[in-house]
């Protein structure tokens, strides 16, 4: 269903007004309470924020937790999915993340790939067929202090590669 809604977005939309809108429309990104308020063109930046409001603040009134854990987790791993094309297979693998003060206001994640990072993964791709890739940020408050820091696992393949090792498995 995304994949084809995005086809059709395609003829009046950008790639980053697509990327912006679609995760604010979706239901299960906004259940996060985040919000993607900034895309680069290029996609290889990306910047939510979460507010404090009644739907995630917790018995001790700071964002709870898991607001703060599902609002960043998608995020890396749709990026990647836009910036690499179709022979590729993206998952997340594995996720973390460290709580280190409460929220008790709007907070704000920043989602980075250099050029460099995207040439590295295809071409570690390219040698081995597949590569995991691990992505940390922060989670902070407008004064920059780090609420929380969460660390990203992503798991890229080549498409082939990635069927192939499926059917070895069976």
């Amino acid at each position: 269903m995304y994949k084809t809604l995005t086809k059709v977005l395609k003829t009046v939309m950008t790639d980053a007004q697509i990327y912006k809108h679609g995760f604010n429309w979706s239901p299960m990104y906004r259940r996060s309470t985040g919000k993607v308020i900034e895309v680069s063109d290029d996609l290889h930046y990306v910047k939510i924020k979460i507010p404090l409001s009644i739907k995630n603040k917790n018995f001790v009134g700071s964002i709870f937790g898991g607001s703060l854990f599902s609002a960043t987790d998608p995020i890396y791993m749709i990026q990647l999915m836009q910036i690499l094309d179709n022979n590729y297979v993206v998952w997340d693998k594995n996720a973390t993340i460290k709580y280190k003060r409460p929220a008790k206001e709007t907070v704000y994640s920043e989602f980075h790939f250099s050029e460099d990072e995207i040439e590295g993964i295809k071409n570690q791709v390219a040698k081995n067929g597949e590569v995991d890739i691990v992505k940390s940020l922060n989670i902070v408050n407008i004064n920059g202090d780090i609420i929380a820091e969460v660390s990203k696992t992503i798991y890229v393949a080549n498409k082939a590669f990635y069927k192939e090792k499926r059917k070895a498995k069976k």
